[in-house]
């Protein structure tokens, strides 16, 4: 099970204090750093640890309802969306621009937040601006407004390696800031979020419910990761935590500040994994890759000449791992940029130059319905799936809920984004919608 770090509920319901003396341990331990390190360690943090900030959210209200909305059978029977709760919680985040007051967190830190408060480490409190969010990356950016600030420098999180010291920074359980000290476990991995893009830095310095949105740092005091999620199968830290490499989190804050919003790009290709057994068939001594299986029509990497068979080694001079590290590249470049790839096509070493166009495939359908304000389509294989609905939205009292698939608008069948916002256009009357949910077909009507 994967546990959100700023999800406090029923972390303090579990926790017990037992006051009882144990006998010291025969041997302690011994620490990732050695004396002198730890001393100069210390001095590292006592100039950045100022830097990482503690965070409180309280949710929106809930909208008055009538009472039979709280009967879990009346809702499920007539198919009433779960109402939104009011709640407080707690997380982190980082100064990363002490000039212009930028902090880095998580997405589901700030999720539909009424009021976000910053407190910084010498006890100043600020109300913190919400710049933009994330929920594929789990990134979110504020804004505050003060002065005498401390950011943290970026660091190189293509650079790390599996045994680096590093150092999680944030506020665990609302305790208040502290620090933990550990290695990087493992690189690049995936499978936490299953609806987002995904790269984590995993780590055993402890990360514990309320860590989340703080900072991950090498010893020399370098920020390479935003903490973001543990396993936890009691509640607590097992010593498997998860963060944001910082190259990807950066790549997000730039589009947040410049368009409140990430958009992202495609090239038109498919891929997958350079496995053992394809450089084998393709006769490559290479071990790293991204293979492409095809190339649409009219497509940036087919006007580029990219051919399915090739094998993509780089993007902008970063080695590709595979495929899943071939989309958080692309689909985090600025739309309209240009990316240079160095490819193999029959073991001769080639690069090209290519456009990074807009990714169609993903939709808010806000903008051409304002009843389904908040949700967010995608195309998926022929049919059309509700990617994310936001709580409170327009969208989410009409009934409709992530993971719905809409088959027909109206009497008339949709196979994708682009069909869906035409059926809607226009539309001023009864929305009509026939989808699937559960494996169960569904007809919802939207006045």
């Amino acid at each position: 099970m994967t546990t959100r770090s700023s999800n406090l509920a029923g972390v303090f319901a579990a926790l017990v204090l037992i006051l009882v003396p144990a006998p010291l341990p025969a041997a302690q331990p011994q620490s990732a750093f050695s004396a002198s390190t730890q001393r100069l360690l210390a001095d590292v943090l006592e100039e950045l640890t100022p830097a990482v900030v503690n965070i409180a959210v309280r949710s929106r209200a809930p909208a008055e309802s009538n009472p039979l909305y709280n009967d879990p059978f009346f809702r499920r029977y007539f198919n009433v969306p779960e109402q939104p709760q009011q709640r407080l919680s707690a997380g982190s985040g980082v100064i990363v621009d002490a000039d212009k007051g930028y902090i880095l967190t998580n997405h589901h830190v700030v999720a539909d937040a009424g009021e976000i408060a910053v407190t910084l480490k010498d006890r100043r409190r600020f109300t913190a601006e919400l710049v933009g969010s994330d929920k594929a990356t789990d990134i979110a950016l504020l804004k505050i407004a003060a002065d005498k600030l401390t950011a943290l420098p970026f660091g190189d999180s293509d650079a790390l390696r599996v045994g680096d010291s590093v150092v999680a920074i944030g506020n665990p359980f609302g305790l208040g800031q502290t620090v933990t000290s550990g290695i990087v476990s493992a690189l690049g991995r995936g499978g936490i979020n299953v609806e987002g893009y995904e790269d984590f830095i995993q780590t055993d310095a402890s990360i514990n419910p309320g860590n989340s949105g703080g900072a991950l740092v090498t010893a020399d005091g370098r920020l390479v990761g935003v903490n973001t999620a543990i396993i936890a199968p009691t509640g607590g830290n097992v010593g498997i935590g998860f963060a944001v490499p910082i190259v990807m989190a950066s790549a997000v804050m730039e589009q947040l500040i410049e368009h409140g919003e990430v958009r992202r790009g495609r090239i038109g290709i498919s891929v997958q994994d350079l496995t053992p057994d394809l450089a084998e068939a393709l006769r490559i001594e290479e071990s790293y890759g991204a293979v492409v299986g095809s190339v649409e029509q009219n497509s940036p990497a087919e006007q580029a000449g990219l051919q399915a068979g090739d094998v993509i080694l780089a993007v902008n001079n970063r080695k590709i791992t595979g495929a899943a590290d071939l989309r958080n590249r692309v689909g985090l470049a600025q739309v309209g940029s240009q990316v240079e790839m160095e490819y193999l096509r029959d073991r001769v070493r080639k690069t090209v130059t290519m456009r990074i166009e807009p990714d169609e495939s993903i939709a808010k359908a806000g903008a051409t319905s304002a009843r389904l304000e908040g949700a967010e389509f995608q195309d998926a294989a022929g049919n059309v799936v509700v990617s994310n609905i936001e709580d409170g939205s327009a969208a989410a009292r009409s009934g409709l809920r992530a993971g719905d698939v809409i088959v027909v608008v109206n009497h008339q069948p949709v196979a994708s984004v682009a069909e869906l916002a035409a059926a809607l256009e226009n539309v001023s009357g009864t929305i009509a919608l026939d989808l699937f949910r559960a494996g169960s077909k569904l007809f919802l009507v939207i006045r």
